[in-house]
């Protein structure tokens, strides 16, 4: 609606300077109001406050029509009497009930100058309320042909009713009023449905990936039985290190879905580079010796001890360890880890690896929730928690190239100062 538009239509009316500044100050204040706020309950408030200082009337309210039951129910109750906060809790109306369900119906606006002499006025609400209403004037709220609501002002002060000036600025309001709540409405829709397709995603994936760790459970299971029924050692050395690789998965997994489910502050203590990066190399051990992976470790930089979370950072190194020992080739795969702390007395960790890399499209996308290029075999999680960890501590992580083609990882933590504290890793 342009505001241009309706000052012409105000000012053929021959009304008063004082009038027309009223007005005009009104609507411009609106449409301001409605460029900058994004929340409705304060618009919706701020439209029917304007619509009420500039009708000079006692209260005015603001009801939505629900389309499942068809009634108009209160979203905004403004007023100097009554109660008003009775109206928003129960009080529903249905069409053709009472003045305001008369202006549903028929979409059109109704001025009554004295509502004890209008058989649909509507006393109901006045006796919820301990309100007396002498006059009002109702409004439909209507955005392309759909009903949403009607906009209501009651009591005009200092006159004995409300005049057709007021109508016409009523209206005005009455259609910013209703395509806010359209707008809004569709806003809310698209979150909805987006929001429901993330929880999809996230479930098959959690699924697919719970499928896989309990596949591999069950079948170590049945093996270790068959090797205890047979007195096979042979078979229970074979798979007990499967059934043990399955559990930690397990454990990973569930650690990472906590870490990921709630914002935690880092509980700091004062270690080193080496510790933090010696107590993950001891998880992998058997691992990179069973694939053939060469890991390489470098913290000669970093021997200044920094305040972090060694259970937080532990869980980074687990992550970005198990995401390279995943990327790099089966014959000759080789991993990096350098540590060093920076003139600010930041610490930088970079973990390398000689896999095929991430493309330069992924580079921030890999962070996301549930995001993974690794089909049924990975969560998704890993990364994001990563980069969780890293945003708790302060600092960061990023994704870029290594030296050797692969991807390389460099997660920075800001320096921190805690309590004189034993230095872990010292």
């Amino acid at each position: 609606m342009s505001v241009l538009a309706d000052e012409d239509t105000i000012l053929q009316g021959g009304y008063s300077v004082e009038d027309l500044q009223r007005i005009v100050g009104a609507l411009y204040r609106v449409h301001r109001l409605v460029a900058v706020l994004t929340d409705l309950e304060q618009l919706l408030s701020s439209i029917s406050e304007e619509s009420r200082h500039v009708a000079r009337a006692e209260a005015s309210s603001l009801m939505l029509f629900d389309p499942e039951t068809e009634e108009l129910y209160f979203r905004v109750a403004l007023g100097e009497s009554g109660d008003q906060e009775a109206l928003k809790r129960g009080i529903r109306l249905k069409l053709g009930q009472g003045i305001a369900g008369m202006t549903a119906q028929s979409r059109s606006s109704i001025m009554v100058a004295d509502v004890t002499k209008d058989p649909r006025f509507f006393p109901g609400v006045d006796s919820a309320i301990q309100f007396q209403t002498r006059n009002l004037l109702a409004v439909p709220m209507i955005d392309r042909d759909t009903l949403i609501g009607v906009l209501e002002v009651v009591n005009k002060i200092g006159e004995e009713t409300f005049s057709p000036l007021d109508l016409r600025v009523m209206e005005m309001f009455s259609s910013i009023a209703a395509s806010v709540v359209s707008n809004a409405r569709l806003i809310e829709e698209h979150i909805r449905n987006e929001r429901f397709a993330a929880i999809g995603q996230a479930i098959t994936t959690l699924s697919h990936h719970t499928k896989n760790i309990v596949t591999g459970l069950s079948s170590s299971a049945d093996l270790i039985d068959m090797g205890l029924q047979n007195g096979n050692i042979d078979i229970l050395k074979r798979t007990w290190p499967v059934f043990k690789r399955s559990t930690k998965r397990v454990s990973n997994f569930v650690q990472d879905m906590l870490t990921f489910s709630k914002t935690r502050a880092p509980i700091r203590e004062q270690c080193t580079a080496a510790f933090l990066i010696g107590e993950a190399q001891e998880t992998f051990t058997e691992l990179f010796a069973r694939k053939n992976i060469t890991l390489n470790v470098d913290t000669k930089q970093a021997a200044k001890p920094v305040w972090v979370d060694p259970e937080a950072l532990y869980r980074c190194l687990i992550n970005l360890l198990i995401n390279a020992a995943e990327a790099v080739p089966e014959d000759n795969g080789c991993i990096s880890i350098t540590a060093r702390t920076l003139e600010n007395d930041t610490l930088e960790i970079l973990v390398d690896d000689n896999g095929p890399g991430v493309p330069e499209a992924h580079w921030e996308r890999i962070f996301d929730p549930f995001f993974s290029t690794k089909g049924s075999q990975g969560t998704g999680l890993g990364l994001a928690v990563t980069r969780k960890i890293a945003r708790e501590h302060g600092g960061d992580i990023t994704v870029g190239e290594a030296p050797k083609g692969g991807a390389s990882f460099r997660m920075a933590i800001p320096a921190m100062a805690g309590p004189t504290k034993e230095v872990l890793g010292v």
